[in-house]
């Protein structure tokens, strides 16, 4: 089940660089290579694999959570995709501080058990209820203090995914691009199988 709409990427040349052409972007700037291959978003996956998976998520968003297991396990029995998650956090102060801790965990090399953690959650958040997920793996202090330490990376990065996530249409929480391809809204796993082979049939 996909729900949301689904749409394509125009793909031209010029400048350098493959430009995406949804809904104007083309206007504002936006080109494949940083949405696919931004060098500071956290990968997951393969990081060498032939296909990229993009993510743009929020932490609070319930169709995120509910999409989170079966898009990872899909990434997981493939063995050949990149899983490039892209944190827009949309939904506040709480969303904000759980993308802040969860990049501060990269550095730290406990990312992906922190966005699990997160995902795991139910409900709308706090302060407090993130800073407990996160304490399953480690300690929020520590995740703060490691986020501080690479702040500019990790606000431009957001900065960037908002500005994309933006150009590209979506007006909420999951967008996901599958190559050239983007789906706004949670995609089951029959949904993102489907997907994947059809980017394979077009590349």
């Amino acid at each position: 089940m996909i729900v949301g709409r689904r749409g394509t990427f125009a793909i031209l040349a010029g400048a350098g660089a493959l430009a995406l052409l949804p809904r104007g972007a083309s206007a504002q700037g936006l080109t494949v290579e940083p949405v696919l291959n931004d060098p500071d978003a956290p990968v997951l996956g393969n990081p060498q694999g032939g296909l990229t998976i993009v993510e743009y998520f929020d932490y609070q968003c319930p169709f995120c959570k509910a999409m989170h297991q079966p898009l990872t396990e899909v990434v997981a029995e493939d063995g050949d995709i990149r899983l490039v998650l892209k944190d827009w956090p949309i939904f506040g102060a709480a969303s904000l501080r759980a993308s802040q801790l969860a990049l501060g965990a990269v550095d730290l090399g406990a990312y992906e058990a922190v966005v699990s953690a997160l995902m795991a959650t139910k409900g709308r958040l706090s302060d407090r209820q993130v800073d407990r997920a996160v304490s399953a793996v480690l300690a929020p202090a520590e995740a703060r203090k490691s986020y501080r330490r690479r702040r500019a990376r990790w606000d431009g990065l957001m900065s960037r995914n908002a500005f994309q996530a933006t150009a590209l249409g979506f007006q909420g929480t999951p967008g996901v691009a599958v190559e050239t391809t983007i789906y706004d809204g949670a995609m089951d796993a029959q949904a993102l199988r489907d997907a994947i082979a059809e980017a394979r049939d077009q590349a």
